[in-house]
């Protein structure tokens, strides 16, 4: 499992892209970005990732992600001689306290996208609405671009059948000057889960001691640094529950524990149920 930090080319004097990609079955790499993204699958289904929050996607999956929360995209099955496919819309990184939204009749899109800071998957007939417009947008450029973006925010506002993802925790509020120090922190966390995490070297990654390191973190993520590090312990113990056969006690070693109890007691606090539990909703 790879981590990544992605930069979003979002061209100059655009406010928006919607691009339809093809996705990687080979590629299981976690990423995230300080953009905005509003993501369609078109074809192919397998595990969705959004912060600590694993489940399912198919065909239709439609999601809206906020800055800098980690997601992946798995591809377990693909249709026969079909490629599988998304549809995703990034906005440019500034885009919630720009002039684009700062009018009122954009005030309850504003809040959804606040609201969408741990990702929302949205479903339903007007979910499929929204589809077909995104399919339509790959298309379009300028004003009648623009439109249809408007039109995809007021279906999205109508959809009550939506599920929030990623617990709070797992979202980082990392300003941009400190975007490169703490993705070297998050790549030395997904790098070395298994073999065991050293605060002074996760310290040393941005030139400061132990004490002032811990200080540093919290401040700009409004996390602590081991509460982090739970988080991706038990998002990667979350993710081998629901894909393979392994036992418990060997999640439990391959994600950094060393105690089955402890490593029980922090799953089901963050995932509000036990290992067990977890794995039984996957078969």
């Amino acid at each position: 499992m790879e981590f990544v930090y992605e930069k979003i080319l979002v061209p100059y004097k655009k406010t928006f892209i919607t691009r339809q990609l093809t996705m990687d079955p080979k590629s299981d790499k976690i990423h995230s970005h300080k953009n905005f993204e509003l993501n369609l699958i078109i074809s192919g289904s397998g595990r969705r990732i959004v912060g600590n929050h694993i489940s399912s996607y198919t065909k239709g999956d439609l999601v809206l992600l906020g800055p800098n929360i980690y997601h992946c995209w798995e591809v377990l099955e693909t249709e026969p001689d079909t490629e599988p496919e998304c549809i995703v819309t990034h906005f440019y990184e500034n885009i919630i306290n720009s002039d684009f939204f700062n009018v009122p009749e954009l005030e309850r899109v504003v809040t959804l996208l606040k609201e969408a800071e741990n990702g929302i998957s949205f479903k339903g007939k007007k979910a499929e609405k929204v589809a077909s417009l995104l399919v339509k947008m790959v298309n379009l450029s300028g004003l009648e671009l623009y439109i249809e973006l408007l039109r995809v925010f007021h279906f999205l506002l109508q959809i009550e059948e939506r599920d929030y993802l990623a617990l709070p925790s797992s979202q980082p509020n990392v300003h941009e000057k400190d975007n490169d120090q703490i993705n070297k922190v998050y790549e030395y966390v997904f790098q070395n889960i298994h073999e065991g995490i050293k605060l002074k070297d996760a310290s040393a990654l941005v030139y400061k001691e132990p004490g002032s390191f811990c200080r540093y973190f919290k401040k700009k993520t409004n996390q602590t640094f081991m509460d982090y590090v739970k988080n991706v312990r038990i998002g990667i113990a979350a993710k081998l529950l629901a894909e393979t056969d392994k036992q418990i006690t060997q999640i439990c070693f391959e994600c950094g524990y060393n105690n089955l109890a402890n490593f029980n007691h922090y799953f089901k606090d963050i995932m509000k149920k036990t290992p067990s539990e977890y794995r039984k909703d996957f078969k």
